[in-house]
């Protein structure tokens, strides 16, 4: 596999081959934001995750790819500052967690809950509510309908990176947000997981389990 997720803002993209899906990530902003290109590899039906910034680099990405859907995954104003014109470029529904809907720039068409399951094409990824970054950051995850339930691939916005999750500003916040990515992700996917994260390099679960730890002793 040649992917590495390692890429820079004014670099090129990095994109792989999954079963049934084609992830294309690209690094954007002076945030050094990713955003993410899922296609369904039947129908070439499409979603984009984080419209961050750099609109005409993430219309270039796109191309003609038949985009259905924008998912944002939390309301912090580095991970929407493309939104509008992407939005208006593709005319894609707009999908965030209720919690943080309201603080999206533009109206949000789908407000997407725990559990729910975002469908385009042929493929489907489900919803995962993070609580603590922001009070409705959401991870999107995707097993192929049960094929990966070894290898899932979860894209966590800004609540779960290589070395901890995503900052928190209270004691409170931080246990809300250490105990969702505990039970919602590290106790339900296996090691395997590989883990796309809104800032930086990929990682997977294995990688950060044993550090769980650690994470809840320091406190960040």
């Amino acid at each position: 596999m040649s992917y590495t997720g390692d890429v820079r803002v004014g670099g090129p993209s990095d994109t792989r081959e999954i079963d049934g899906l084609t992830v294309t990530k690209i690094a954007v902003g002076p945030m050094d934001n990713n955003a993410y290109l899922l296609r369904c590899a039947s129908t070439g039906q499409a979603i984009l995750i984080d419209a961050a910034n750099e609109a005409d680099r993430l219309i270039e990405l796109i191309a003609d790819t038949p985009v259905g859907m924008i998912v944002t995954t939390h309301r912090h104003w580095d991970h929407w500052q493309a939104l509008p014109d992407v939005q208006q470029h593709t005319g894609a529904q707009v999908v965030a967690h209720p919690a943080d809907a309201d603080e999206l720039p533009v109206p949000v068409a789908r407000r997407a809950g725990h559990g729910d399951v975002l469908t385009f094409g042929d493929t489907a990824v489900s919803v995962i509510h993070l609580r603590g970054h922001t009070p409705g950051s959401i991870a999107i995850c995707y097993d192929a309908g049960g094929r990966l339930s070894g290898e899932p691939h979860v894209f966590t916005g800004d609540s779960l990176f290589p070395g901890g999750v995503g900052k928190t500003t209270t004691p409170e916040a931080f246990t809300s947000l250490l105990t969702d990515v505990t039970e919602r992700l590290f106790d339900k996917l296996p090691d395997a997981t590989w883990v796309y994260p809104g800032h930086g390099s990929d990682t997977t679960l294995g990688a950060e389990r044993p550090h769980l730890g650690e994470w809840r002793e320091r406190g960040w």
